[in-house]
């Protein structure tokens, strides 16, 4: 089994009446006009899912990033995406970290291998050279916030998965490989539109690759509400409010930067911050109402980093203002 760290996520460290910065989800809810799609829908969960409804998913995400619908595998959440990568039955994995640890839980307990490929510094790829046939790698990564190039993601070794949960909340999305046939990208929509709790994400590759990981799947895989909600956030509508939600973020995140430049390991191209801190500090926040992700869980990080996620300036300063007193009563 593996080691139950791996396992540890933001939601985790968000307990209850804590001001919650370890959570990278957008926002709270989903916007209310998405609201009224999915309560429209309500009255559907009679019957099972309809193949004419999962075709029009399929038919959404193709439109969005201008592939075939056989292009597309619908999912349960990107978190499903990783639990279907060993049916590709890879020799031997890398995983570039520190990186998102789901993919690395779902190698390790199907018995494949897995080989590191630790990044340091800026936290920046570099030519690398391992025995493997498929590499894993998130773009943006979490939790360093770092937005590789796909020229250096394309150099890597094997069949390339690359993790795009966070990529449409980059403005113009440049590093993007959605459109590479050779590349298996994984897309999470519950981070932009705070679906979290329905789960809802895709997949981008070779039809080949995408009946790999489908086979064996149970019928009717993907429910009636997260089909409608798929269909909906890919629609041209949602695709514009994503696009202005992404030139927000990025102001917000030079906002954050800005604020805490002091211990911001590299400035942020995600709704999400790496910081380095005195150790002890997660602990005071917590005693002071706020919560952060810790980082010792992740591949390549201890317990000086915390991931912090991004809020708009007004609620950033209730973290911003923690922050100085621990430090200060820490120093």
């Amino acid at each position: 089994m593996t080691s139950p760290d791996l396992r540890h996520h933001g939601d985790v460290d968000a307990a209850p009446g804590l001001a919650d910065f370890a959570v990278n989800v957008r926002v709270p809810h989903p916007p209310a006009w998405l609201r009224e799609r999915l309560a429209a829908a309500l009255g559907d969960l009679g019957r099972y899912p309809s193949k004419l409804a999962e075709e029009r998913a399929r038919a959404a995400v193709a439109r969005r990033h201008g592939r075939s619908p056989d292009e597309v595998l619908l999912l349960n959440g990107a978190a499903e995406g990783f639990a279907l990568l060993p049916k590709l039955s890879p020799r031997r994995v890398a995983i570039v970290h520190p990186g998102f640890t789901e993919p690395e839980v779902a190698f390790r307990d199907a018995g494949i291998p897995v080989e590191h490929v630790l990044l340091d510094g800026d936290f920046t790829l570099s030519p690398t050279r391992v025995d493997v046939d498929l590499t894993v790698i998130g773009n943006p990564t979490n939790p360093t916030s770092v937005l590789h190039s796909r020229e250096d993601i394309k150099a890597l070794p094997g069949k390339l998965v690359v993790d795009e949960a966070f990529m449409d909340a980059v403005p113009g999305e440049p590093e993007s490989l959605a459109h590479d046939p050779d590349v298996l990208v994984l897309r999470s929509l519950t981070k932009t539109w705070g679906l979290a709790g329905l789960r809802a994400g895709y997949f981008l590759g070779d039809p080949e690759t995408l009946a790999k990981l489908a086979h064996g799947r149970p019928h009717w895989p993907v429910g009636s509400l997260t089909l409608e909600a798929i269909t909906a956030c890919c629609e041209p509508e949602a695709l514009e409010a994503s696009r202005r939600f992404a030139l927000e973020a990025a102001e917000h995140a030079a906002y954050a930067l800005e604020q805490l430049q002091d211990v911001v390991v590299v400035p942020p191209k995600a709704p999400f911050m790496l910081i380095r801190v005195p150790r002890g500090t997660r602990e005071a926040l917590r005693d002071k109402g706020i919560a952060a992700r810790r980082c010792d869980t992740f591949p390549g990080l201890d317990d000086t980093y915390l991931r912090v996620a991004i809020r708009p300036p007004e609620e950033f300063a209730v973290f911003v203002d923690a922050l100085r007193v621990v430090m200060e009563e820490l120093a």
